[in-house]
């Protein structure tokens, strides 16, 4: 049985992000036009209340055994600290899990790595129904919840009625992901010391994170020593514009993802508790990712201009030769963006343990 007497207030979380993700003119730029939240499946309490219920509870497998929690960690990010994650019956999922932190912020709506699922909406019951991943029929899945002596109330607050469907167990298992929202890391201190639209790094950040913070971007007012990191991880929320392909794997790899080597690209907060890294799980932490994008970037056919000498569309792939001091210093920003508060916050907890 769920804990049901404690009852999250996802709407006051969501509601307190800061004006330096929301206003038009934020420094790095606003989410807003990222959120890819439908209008007919907006965040309430009583359906996020009931997704975080769902996204706990193992009932959801063919054997009562997996849970979407069980790839999807709330202390790694929502994600899973294995390279492929365990699936109902003991298999291995074929990419890793990636982390769900800011899961609403993409404006092309489409998830997964391969971008498969049109909306989030769609791809909550994917896994549900994968022979590998969790093994459940839908329909059986509504009769098993039926069972239960608390979901019947649960689906009512949420949606007026107690009918239990896939539509509505997919609208809630959303609204409860949509919720996962990062903006109390120690990035984020410095638009508290500061304003949403002059954020004081300079008096929040470590020297070393300095340095960082200007490779990755630059300061406001300052990107000369930026190496554009932020073309592809860009806004206060650290999120992607589209797929990319980065050069991982040159023409020939077996995995493609979307097509021709692009990938959705996930959001970078709290990257320091959810490794590993890429889609295959093949970098084991973060001074890895910085070799690999200041060394090893591949020369893929459809390789992304910003990893290409001077930016053009047929160069060499970039090599960007960071000295140790560099490199530790991009490893120190990044986990500037660790959320502590999402990581450890109640209401996005387990309400199944003890």
């Amino acid at each position: 049985m769920p804990d049901l007497t404690q009852s999250g207030d996802f709407e006051a979380y969501v509601d307190g992000q800061p004006q330096y993700y929301t206003r038009i003119s934020a420094s790095f730029g606003n989410v807003a036009g990222q959120d890819n939240t439908p209008f007919d499946n907006r965040i309430k309490n009583a359906g996020a209340n009931l997704g975080r219920v769902l996204f706990y509870d193992k009932r959801l497998s063919l054997n009562n055994t997996v849970a979407c929690a069980s790839c999807h960690q709330q202390e790694h990010g929502f994600s899973d600290p294995n390279v492929f994650s365990d699936g109902f019956d003991g298999g291995k999922t074929g990419r890793h899990s990636m982390s769900l932190s800011n899961a609403a912020y993409y404006s092309p709506r489409s998830f997964f790595w391969d971008e498969r699922a049109n909306t989030l909406e769609d791809q909550v019951l994917m896994p549900i129904q994968d022979s590998v991943e969790m093994g459940m029929n839908l329909l059986d899945l509504e009769v098993k919840l039926g069972l239960t002596s608390f979901y019947a109330p649960l689906f009512d607050a949420a949606f007026g009625d107690e009918a239990i469907t896939s539509d509505r167990i997919s609208k809630a298992l959303a609204q409860f992901i949509r919720a996962m929202v990062s903006y109390q890391s120690k990035y984020d201190q410095a638009f508290t010391v500061g304003t949403w639209n002059a954020p004081k790094f300079e008096e929040v950040f470590t020297e070393q994170e300095m340095l960082g913070l200007r490779l990755f971007s630059g300061v406001p007012g300052d990107r000369n020593d930026s190496l554009g990191c932020d073309t592809c991880h860009h806004t206060s929320a650290h999120t992607a514009d589209q797929a990319h392909n980065n050069g991982l794997d040159g023409n020939n790899a077996p995995d493609q993802g979307a097509g021709n080597g692009f990938f959705k690209v996930p959001s970078l907060r709290n990257i320091a508790a959810s490794p590993p890294y890429m889609h295959d799980g093949r970098l084991a932490t973060l001074m890895d990712v910085v070799e690999f994008y200041n060394s090893g970037v591949q020369a893929h056919r459809n390789l992304a201009p910003a990893l290409r000498r001077n930016g053009s569309q047929s160069g060499p792939p970039v090599r960007f030769n960071l000295s140790q001091e560099e490199k530790e210093a991009l490893v120190a920003f990044m986990e500037t963006l660790t959320d502590e508060t999402l990581l450890t916050l109640p209401i996005f907890s387990d309400p199944f343990e003890e």
